[in-house]
């Protein structure tokens, strides 16, 4: 189990990147939350299984179509907190 927290740069308010974010996660069997910041960034937390993490921020990158990443900067939380399904904020 794994739990990172990605804080996500660049256009990725009002492009549905937080729902391209669900999207990825629920395919994923993750586990966690995406949501929108007052500076304009949107925070990921996500939960689950080592490689099926690994797998979605690496699509953090990319995102969704009319998306422009400029950076994401990952924290590993070892807090122990378990996430139930995936929520948008």
């Amino acid at each position: 189990m794994k739990t990172v927290r990605a804080m996500v740069s660049g256009r990725v308010q009002g492009v549905g990147f937080r729902y391209f974010v669900k999207s990825e996660a629920d395919r994923l069997g993750l586990y966690g939350y995406a949501r929108n910041l007052g500076d304009g960034r949107v925070e990921v937390v996500v939960q689950g299984e080592v490689r099926a993490v690994d797998k979605l921020l690496k699509q953090l990158d990319i995102g969704p179509r009319y998306s422009s990443v400029s950076s994401v900067d990952l924290v590993e939380i070892l807090d122990g907190f378990l996430y139930e399904g995936f929520l948008i904020g």
